[in-house]
């Protein structure tokens, strides 16, 4: 192989042709560009979302909404405050998806009594609270990305959580977590709240 010596460098005539070339059709030399601060990453902000009607039921737009979001990475509970009949409690969750927890309360069926018309000794109210103290340990650590609260409205209206409670531990919910309320009889201060509230008028 013989390797070429020669300059690869344009000869200096050429150069300076090119340069008046381009002064004479107004091109100059690149302006610096000015430094700027680097960008920022806006933090994801989370939303107090109400679905609210006038009788008992699911709602499946919310339960596939979860388990949509688990699916594709988000940590997310779903708490059904006042249906029972698998005796699950905090310690019996039911794990979907890899990232949902399915609570319900250790009872025997679904409530609606008030807790005012149990037997003193019964464990129903203890069985709720214990579902709702887990929901706001997980609600003030700010370790989830969603969290579903069926049927708080209807517990607190019957007797089962303190309103004063629930909203102050809402008021404190992390700002990159979305709170989904569901079920009827809503409080009118959970209302105002709210981001966003879907009320569905027809069971149908």
């Amino acid at each position: 192989m013989i390797a070429s010596l020669s300059p690869s460098h344009r000869p200096m005539d050429l150069c300076k042709s090119d340069h008046r070339a381009q002064e004479s059709a107004g091109i100059g030399p690149l302006l610096a560009v000015a430094e700027r601060p680097p960008l920022h990453l806006v933090a994801p902000e989370g939303q107090l979302q109400v679905y609210t009607a006038p009788y008992r039921g699911s709602f499946s737009v919310v339960l596939s909404q979860a388990l949509r979001a688990a699916g594709l990475g988000s940590r997310v509970m779903v708490a059904q405050l006042l249906k029972g009949g698998v005796d699950q409690g905090p310690e019996g969750r039911v794990r979907l998806c890899g990232r949902l927890d399915w609570l319900r309360p250790a009872v025997s069926g679904c409530l609606s009594e008030p807790a005012s018309s149990l037997e003193v000794d019964s464990s129903v109210p203890e069985a709720v609270e214990a579902i709702w103290q887990e929901c706001r340990d997980r609600l003030l650590a700010g370790d989830l990305d969603q969290l579903v609260l069926d049927e708080l409205g209807l517990a607190i209206e019957l007797g089962y959580l303190n309103e004063a409670e629930v909203l102050s531990t809402l008021e404190q919910r992390p700002g990159s977590m979305d709170v989904i309320l569901t079920g009827s009889a809503i409080p009118s201060l959970l209302i105002a709240m709210a981001d966003q509230v879907t009320e569905l008028r027809r069971g149908f």
